[in-house]
């Protein structure tokens, strides 16, 4: 005997009037393609006056869309070798001096040397 008195039971929902509500189930394959556009060509769009389009998972310029000099592009791709040069250069400086602090023993300033003296 329930706790209760009555068990639980649910109210049964009644049917579903339809599956779909969209018609396009009962046009043929032909009219679907039209009328949903599944033939989506290659993706492109416009960027800053640049024309670019999506190929092979990467962004492409488009041919001819460049507005850039060539002589540009080789400036820019020679300061990019330069700084990133400077950036390892200065990464491997920045790890010799931490190694260099870590070995030599610490160097106390005077106040921490009379804090010492009056505390040893």
């Amino acid at each position: 005997m329930p706790l209760f008195g009555k068990t639980f039971s649910p109210k049964k929902t009644p049917p579903r009037k339809c599956a779909s509500l969209s018609n396009l189930h009962s046009l043929d394959r032909s009219t679907r393609e039209i009328e949903l556009g599944l033939d989506y060509g290659i993706p492109t769009m416009n960027l800053a006056g640049q024309s670019l389009k999506f190929e092979n998972g990467q962004w492409v310029a488009e041919s001819g869309s460049f507005t850039g000099d060539r002589r540009e592009m080789q400036r820019l791709r020679k300061r990019n070798q330069q700084l990133e040069e400077e950036n390892n250069l200065l990464r491997l400086k920045v790890d010799i001096l931490l190694d260099m602090v870590s070995l030599c023993p610490t160097v106390t300033c005077p106040r921490q040397q009379k804090y010492h003296s009056f505390h040893a």
